[in-house]
C-alpha cells in the first residue's frame, strides 16, 4: 500500500518494518527528506521529482545582492543628511579671527537650527550664525569651491563656501539699550558688563565710543569677542537697521566646536548675561515713560492756568 493512502481503518498504518506511521504527508519535515523502502519520497513521487507541490525540500529565499541594495542605502543617507542640515544642525567654518579666543580660524562649529523653527529667539550671550544683513561682507570674496566641496556643502557635511554668513556674540536683544565709552565697559540696560571670561586677552570692550542705542524689537546687536579685529554692529550703524541684525536672518546658535577634536568644546552662555538686573533695568524704561506720559497733561494744565492768570492781570 502506498504511503498516504487510507488503510480502511482509523488508526495509523503499519509499515513493512512493523513500525506505525502517521497517514499525513511530510509538510512538517525540517531536516533531510525521508525515503521509502521503494526509493520514493514521502509525497509518493519518484526519486529526483520536485517536491514543490508538497512544500518539502524548498530552499531558503535568495538574499538581494549588496551591490543592488547600495544605491538605496546611499539615497536614504542623502535624504537624512539633507533633512538634518535643513531642520537640525549644520556645520560652519570659522573664516577669521574675530571671535578669538572663543573660536579660532579654521574651527568647525555645529549650529542648532531646530529651535528657531519653534519660535525661539536669539538671547543675550549666545554665539549665533546669521546671513549678511546687507553690506557687512561687501568686498570680501571667498575661494571658489570644487565639485566635491559643493556636494558635501549641499548635504551639510561641509560648511558652505558660497553662502555669506557671519558669526558673532549677541550682546543686546530687542528692547535693550546698549552703549560704550572709549576704553570703558559695554553698558547694557544701565549695567556695566564684565566680559573678561570671553574677550580676547588684552582686547578692550570697545575702542571707540558708541550709543546709547535702543535695539528695535525683533533685532539683535552683535559683537565679536576679539573686539579690535571684528567688523560687527559697531561698524555698520550707517546701514539700514543701524548696525542691528534682524532675528529672521539668524541661522541658529553655535552650540559646539566639532573640529579639530583637540578643540572640542561647548559654547555656553556666559554667566554675566544671567544677571537679573539686566531685565529689571529694561523694565524700568517703560515704567518711566508711562510716568512722564501721565504727568504731561497735568503739566500742560498748570502752564495754561499760569498763562490765564497773567492775561487777567
Amino acid at each position: 500500500m502506498a504511503v498516504g493512502a487510507r488503510s480502511g481503518h482509523d488508526g495509523p498504518d503499519k509499515g513493512a518494518d512493523g513500525a506505525f506511521r502517521d497517514d499525513t504527508t511530510g509538510d512538517d519535515v525540517t531536516g533531510d527528506e525521508q525515503t521509502q523502502p521503494d526509493g520514493g519520497t514521502p509525497g509518493g513521487g519518484a526519486p529526483g521529482d520536485d517536491d514543490t507541490a508538497g512544500g518539502a525540500g524548498r530552499g531558503p529565499k535568495k538574499q538581494r545582492s549588496f551591490w543592488k541594495e547600495l544605491p538605496l542605502l546611499v539615497g536614504i543617507a542623502l535624504v537624512l543628511a539633507l533633512l538634518i542640515k535643513t531642520f537640525l544642525v549644520q556645520a560652519f567654518s570659522i573664516p577669521s579671527e574675530s571671535m578669538m579666543n572663543t573660536l579660532q580660524k579654521g574651527d568647525r562649529v555645529l549650529v542648532d537650527k531646530l529651535t528657531p523653527w519653534f519660535g525661539s529667539e536669539p538671547e543675550r550671550g549666545e554665539v549665533v550664525v546669521f546671513h549678511d544683513p546687507g553690506g557687512w561682507l561687501e568686498g570680501q570674496t571667498a575661494p571658489e569651491p570644487n565639485v566635491v566641496q559643493k556636494f558635501l556643502s549641499f548635504i551639510g557635511l561641509m560648511p558652505s563656501a558660497e553662502e555669506k554668513d557671519l558669526i558673532k556674540r549677541v550682546i543686546a536683544v530687542g528692547g535693550d539699550t546698549v552703549s560704550c565709552k572709549e576704553g570703558g565697559k559695554v553698558v547694557l540696560n544701565g549695567v556695566a558688563l564684565d566680559e573678561t571670561s570671553y574677550l580676547y586677552p588684552g582686547s578692550l570692550p570697545c575702542q571707540d565710543s558708541f550709543g546709547p542705542i535702543k535695539v528695535p524689537e525683533g533685532r539683535i546687536w552683535v559683537m565679536g569677542d576679539n573686539r579690535q579685529n571684528s567688523l560687527d554692529s559697531r561698524f555698520h550703524q550707517q546701514l539700514p537697521g543701524g548696525g542691528t541684525v534682524s532675528s529672521d536672518e539668524v541661522v541658529g546658535r553655535a552650540v559646539v566646536i566639532a573640529w579639530p577634536v583637540t578643540r572640542w568644546a561647548t559654547l555656553p552662555v556666559p554667566g554675566i548675561f544671567d544677571n537679573a538686573e539686566l531685565n529689571k533695568a529694561m523694565a524700568v524704561a517703560p515704567l518711566g515713560a508711562v510716568s512722564v506720559a501721565g504727568a504731561l497733561p497735568l503739566l500742560l494744565w498748570r502752564r495754561k492756568k499760569i498763562a490765564d492768570r497773567h492775561t487777567a492781570e
